[in-house]
């Protein structure tokens, strides 16, 4: 399978609103405060940053594709000479196929620096998936977190 990821274009932008809807439907298994707008939507505040970041920051909206298809995106802010992965999702049937190590990879490699990323508490599916893709790709070189608000990993991904 061949996996993508591509800077989402603005006119891209409904595609990943789109998106965010079931990523946040899936995400409601872990956070069920999570709830719908009055307009049968997940709100999402930060999706015009995307486009728009605040001074001092940037932001990285991806796609990603598998064999040309659709299949999930990744959410990328720069802010304190520090990448964050605000967000990732890979849709279910891409699930478990190496699509998201895939993906995740290509992430940072494209973006070399300090990274951290973040799983809530309760995903601990997640949290697996991204000991297991940060373990490998780093060798075993970072730093596993946990607190009260979830697990976070801290790396360095070389120029």
């Amino acid at each position: 399978m061949e996996v993508s990821v591509t800077a989402a274009n603005l006119a891209e932008k409904p595609i990943l609103a789109n998106l965010l809807q079931l990523y946040h439907y899936d995400f409601t298994e872990f956070i069920p405060e999570l709830k719908l707008g009055e307009d049968g939507t997940y709100p999402y505040r930060y999706l015009d940053a995307y486009w728009d970041p605040e001074p001092g920051e940037q932001r990285f909206p991806l796609l990603i594709r598998c064999d040309g298809e659709l299949a999930g995106f990744a959410l990328v802010r720069f802010v304190n000479e520090t990448y964050v992965m605000a967000e990732f999702f890979v849709m279910r049937p891409y699930r478990r196929s190496g699509a998201g190590k895939q993906a995740a990879t290509t992430v940072f490699r494209t973006f070399p620096g300090k990274w951290i990323v973040h799983q809530v508490r309760g995903n601990v599916p997640a949290q697996a998936f991204w000991r297991r893709v940060i373990g490998r790709f780093t060798g075993g070189e970072f730093e596993d977190e946990v607190d009260e608000n979830g697990v976070t990993q801290r790396f360095l991904v070389p120029h």
